[in-house]
């Protein structure tokens, strides 16, 4: 199992994530138009029943999206975005006091009510290439993902091209660092998502998968988010809503190559599939950190 780039996340006002463990992200979706769940967490009771759930089920941040970034998918408007995960991150903050809450979203005015709502990581599939997101984000002081896209979900998934995918995703990584640092945002408070199925072919995916250790170049902690995704059914042929055995696959080989946290929508299997390689890992006298 591959070494964690940094054994802890800064996610401001005194909230650091250890990650001397694989940490799981659980998925919390309150939008109508998911790929996969769409919809069946779209109230705000709902949603907080599902994030009672997961953090029963063992998931140590709850990613909270009121935009779906499908294919095909349409915008949102701020006000809309606002409305769906607000109160779910308040809500989610009075019961879960210990629990870390990511925001994904794309826009600056989502993140700062967000944050000020309680969330501490902004999950950002753009990379904070928004107008005035990177500038948000340093004020704000909080952890940020950032993720590689080719296009934009509307049109991201006609005929993605690279030349060299590993390398093109590698230095776009590193360039969108480098823009963080240049505005006062300290690398460790930095996660980077290669954006599995983001802009990207089967083949680049699963290149992607087979070459995680060279994104560990720029000595950050790398988050996976495969869990569900299209490639699952075009190797199985199965359906989104019977992709959990084929994504806790995905999850398990994402860690042995040294991920430091796994995006997904089944916490509980999750959980089990990384305490065996936890486990196995400690048999072979090393260790994930």
């Amino acid at each position: 199992m591959s070494t964690n780039a940094a054994a802890v996340l800064d996610c401001g006002a005194g909230c650091f994530l250890s990650l001397d463990r694989p940490r799981i992200m659980g998925i919390l979706n309150v939008n109508p138009d998911s790929f996969t769940d769409g919809g069946d967490f779209f109230s705000t009771a709902a949603a907080l029943e599902r994030a009672s759930a997961m953090v029963s089920e063992g998931a140590d941040i709850i990613d909270v999206g009121g935009e779906s970034s499908r294919p095909g998918a349409e915008p949102v408007s701020i006000a809309d975005e606002l409305a769906r995960v607000i109160p779910v991150i308040e809500g989610i903050r009075r019961t879960f006091p210990g629990v870390i809450i990511s925001i994904d979203t794309c826009k600056p005015e989502v993140m700062r009510a967000a944050v000020a709502a309680g969330a501490q990581i902004v999950n950002d599939i753009t990379a904070l290439r928004a107008e005035g997101a990177l500038e948000t984000v340093a004020e704000l002081g909080c952890a940020v993902c950032l993720m590689h896209m080719q296009g934009e979900p509307r049109t991201m998934q006609h005929a993605p091209h690279y030349d060299e995918v590993v390398a093109e995703v590698l230095a776009f990584l590193e360039a969108r660092v480098d823009a963080c640092v240049k505005v006062g945002i300290p690398r460790q408070r930095l996660l980077l998502d290669p954006g599995i199925g983001f802009g990207k072919s089967l083949e680049h995916n699963l290149t992607l998968l087979g070459r995680l250790d060279a994104l560990h170049a720029p000595g950050l902690p790398l988050l996976l988010g495969a869990s569900r995704k299209s490639m699952i059914g075009a190797l199985t042929g199965r359906p989104a809503d019977e992709r959990l055995y084929a994504s806790i696959a995905l999850a398990t080989l994402g860690v042995w190559q040294g991920a430091a946290v796994v995006r997904v929508h089944d916490v509980r299997g999750t959980v089990d599939a990384l305490r065996v390689c936890a486990a196995v890992n400690k048999a072979r006298g090393t260790s994930n950190t």
